[in-house]
């Protein structure tokens, strides 16, 4: 099965109580059709809980994934109400969400690395900006030899 495939046979169901198995879950969907495979995420950071309150559930045919979502979407399932619809692509690891810190992703990385030429370059120019004013940053300092405020 092709992932486009599989993609169109699976639907998202979100807002499940934390009671809901994936037993419960593929009994509550069976009637629509053959189910290849239920999935109940876990939060890894709080282990207590039983899943992340979202689930999925994979069809043998789409079109079985289409009857499911009409008539299941807002429905009630363990006194809460189901909101369904078609799976999207899991998002991959380098993008903003995951749990990769962004400055730490080789694709960030890349587009906002800075050459050491470049810095140096950078540094060169402002000093040269700096030399074209006159303005001695040190200017106004004189009579400083502590820091804080200048006693009245």
């Amino acid at each position: 099965m092709t992932e486009t495939t599989r993609l169109r046979s699976t639907i998202f169901i979100g807002g499940l109580d934390q009671s809901v198995t994936e037993q419960v879950l593929q009994s509550a969907f069976l009637p629509f059709g053959d189910i290849t495979s239920v999935q109940l995420p876990r939060d890894d950071r709080h282990p207590t809980t039983a899943h992340r309150g979202f689930g999925y559930v994979e069809f043998d045919a789409a079109a079985d994934a289409l009857a499911a979502i009409d008539n299941m979407d807002q429905a009630m399932l363990a006194g809460r109400v189901l909101n369904v619809m078609r799976a999207k692509p899991q998002k991959e690891g380098t993008v903003l969400g995951s749990k990769v810190a962004v400055w730490a992703q080789e694709s960030w990385l890349a587009k906002h690395e800075v050459s050491e030429e470049d810095r140096a370059a950078a540094e060169k120019a402002k000093a040269e900006a700096m030399a074209k004013e006159g303005v001695d940053p040190m200017q106004g300092l004189e009579g400083l030899d502590v820091a804080g405020p200048r006693p009245e």
